[in-house]
């Protein structure tokens, strides 16, 4: 099975249209989709989601940029896939991103940073509970995953 990641397609992405490409990415690597849905996140989940920032300067401006506009939700799978998931999502910090990254290539502010990931498999679990229900998981067979 492997592990799984959750991340989560921000306001700017679907703004930019560039939805597909950000997807292709991680398909690119390997990567198992097992989850995907487009969501309009309310004030209450953003703030379980972001809880760990709740004392911070900028919460209120996460909280409300992350309800400004739908977002795709999804879940990741394989092997290693919170830290695979994290390398190509790039540094936090848009001026620290590598290019080649998600956010190196496409972020240009960091408070609208494009796109989330779990930054551990006990906060994939965490925030996979958070936005999607067992039933919504589809683990299917990869046929080639043995060429990977």
């Amino acid at each position: 099975m492997g592990n799984r990641c959750y991340t989560m397609l921000k306001p700017g992405v679907l703004n930019r249209r560039i939805v597909g490409e950000v997807i292709t990415r991680l398909e690119r690597k390997g990567l198992k989709l097992v989850g995907l849905k487009m969501i309009q996140i309310t004030k209450e989940v953003a703030e379980k989601h972001y809880a760990e920032h709740k004392e911070k300067p900028f919460f209120s401006d996460l909280v409300g940029y992350i309800t400004s506009a739908p977002v795709v939700a999804m879940v990741w799978q394989g092997d290693e896939c919170v830290t695979l998931v994290r390398k190509l999502v790039g540094a936090t910090k848009v001026t620290e991103s590598q290019p080649g990254t998600i956010r190196g290539d496409f972020g240009l502010h960091t408070n609208c940073n494009i796109i989330h990931a779990s930054d551990s498999d006990e906060s994939a679990e965490r925030e996979i509970n958070i936005f999607f229900k067992p039933e919504e998981i589809i683990d299917w067979e990869d046929k080639t995953a043995e060429y990977l």
